[in-house]
């Protein structure tokens, strides 16, 4: 199928359940990006700076870009003015960073707090304690110029369906503890982002509003730089 078709399909599919759809076009070209846009997909999400500040200055405007993958403090600022959310922070000094270019750029930027489920060194993510004690501290409370909107989670990269609900499982328990303990009066605190291509069926089942999905959309490619063609 198309890339268009599996939009198609997809959104069918999400939309029926309230789930949103992130596209990941992560190395993919504007001609593909463009396809999933004509399709009536908006929501596309990236994982290196460089490449989404240039898809960011020659695709359409309406386009809300998800930065999705680990962010440095020293690249915040080149994606502050336009970015519509920022899906993974990990730490408080990365959240401090967000806040101060969001103030210079007189906007309050969506973030989601990068959870760490998977049973693998390579993520990225706060633990459950150490998200807690970033809620509860004072410099927390001090940044008017970043919203958390929710959390995002990634699963461990494995065959083994069990690990992989029980991870998702766990996310969501967490989430809805820390919605009743720290945001219970902030409808804002709605995203919990779990699920990929890989399994994204399985995320849903275990409560996931939000799903970044890449290869089911625009299919397998080696990888390669982006550029405008």
């Amino acid at each position: 199928m198309s890339i268009a078709d599996n939009i198609k399909e997809l959104k069918k599919e999400t939309d029926a359940i309230n789930v949103t759809l992130v596209a990941v076009s992560k190395t993919k070209s504007a001609d593909e990006i463009l396809e999933a846009y004509h399709a009536g997909q908006r929501l596309f999400g990236e994982n290196n700076v460089q490449e989404l500040v240039e898809k960011y200055e020659n695709l359409p405007k309406d386009i809300e870009w998800h930065l999705i993958g680990h962010l440095q403090t020293n690249k915040v600022k080149y994606i502050a003015p336009f970015i519509s959310m920022i899906e993974s922070v990990d730490s408080l000094k990365l959240l401090q960073e967000i806040n101060k270019h969001g103030l210079k750029n007189n906007r309050v930027i969506n973030c989601l707090l990068q959870i760490y489920i998977a049973d693998e060194d390579s993520k990225f993510g706060l633990g459950f304690d150490e998200t807690i004690e970033l809620l509860r501290s004072e410099e927390f409370q001090q940044l008017k110029n970043v919203q958390i909107r929710g959390l995002m989670g990634i699963a461990t990269n494995t065959e083994n369906p069990k690990q992989i609900k029980e991870e998702f499982y766990e996310l969501h328990t967490f989430f809805d503890g820390i919605k009743q303990s720290y945001f219970r009066k902030d409808d804002q605190f709605s995203v919990l982002s779990m699920g990929m291509s890989s399994d994204y069926k399985i995320a849903i089942e275990q409560g996931s509003n939000q799903v970044r999905l890449g290869s089911t959309i625009f299919g397998s490619r080696i990888i390669k730089h982006w550029k405008n063609n």
